[in-house]
């Protein structure tokens, strides 16, 4: 029958037995089977090292990780100034010239149609329209600091001019190829 320790001493049952003799040097020995000690491995150092690389080559690669995902520094300081003029803030003309000019660019390149064939061709202009895109804020950024002068209204307005000129002759080079492909094929089905 299960009793209350509690019970036991108070009625102070428990007499107070010695333990039989070895019987804590054979209560450590079967500690000591039961529950090992681990020895120290001979590596330690090598483990010490391994670690080591590990931690560097995870920090080298996380900081070339990061360091690719930077902006270049124009596009930083193009995102600074939120606030650019245009040429439409200078006066209501050259805001009718700058909007007859984007929206002749914007039309333009809705007209032109991209192809497998053409890739090549149509990502060349277009690296040329960013190039002049990033110059135009550039020049935009300059008006704002700067101030509205001749030269700066001008190369504003020759920048769209360029810009525009440039998609005439893509889409005339589009169609220069697509007749020539036209071409190509009525000659390859005749023979």
């Amino acid at each position: 029958m299960a009793r209350d320790i509690r019970e036991l001493f108070k009625d102070d049952q428990v007499n107070h037995i010695t333990m039989p003799e070895n019987h804590q040097i054979r209560f450590l020995e079967k500690l000591d089977k039961a529950l090992p000690e681990k020895k120290k491995s001979k590596f330690y150092w090598l483990q010490i090292a391994a670690s080591a690389v590990v931690f560097l080559s995870l920090s080298i690669g996380g900081y070339n990780y990061f360091q690719s995902k930077e902006k270049p520094v124009e596009e930083v300081v193009a995102t600074k100034t939120v606030e650019t003029k245009t040429l439409g803030d200078i006066s209501p003309g050259l805001k009718k010239v700058e909007d007859y000019y984007l929206a002749s660019i914007n039309l333009e390149l809705s007209k032109v149609k991209y192809t497998p064939e053409t890739k090549d061709v149509f990502d060349g202009y277009l690296l040329q329209l960013n190039e002049l895109d990033k110059e135009y804020k550039r020049l935009s950024l300059e008006l704002t600091e700067s101030g509205p002068s001749e030269l700066t209204v001008n190369a504003l307005i020759d920048n769209l001019k360029l810009r525009l000129n440039l998609l005439y002759r893509l889409r005339a080079q589009l169609k220069e190829l697509n007749t020539s492909e036209t071409t190509d094929e009525e000659v390859s089905q005749s023979i």
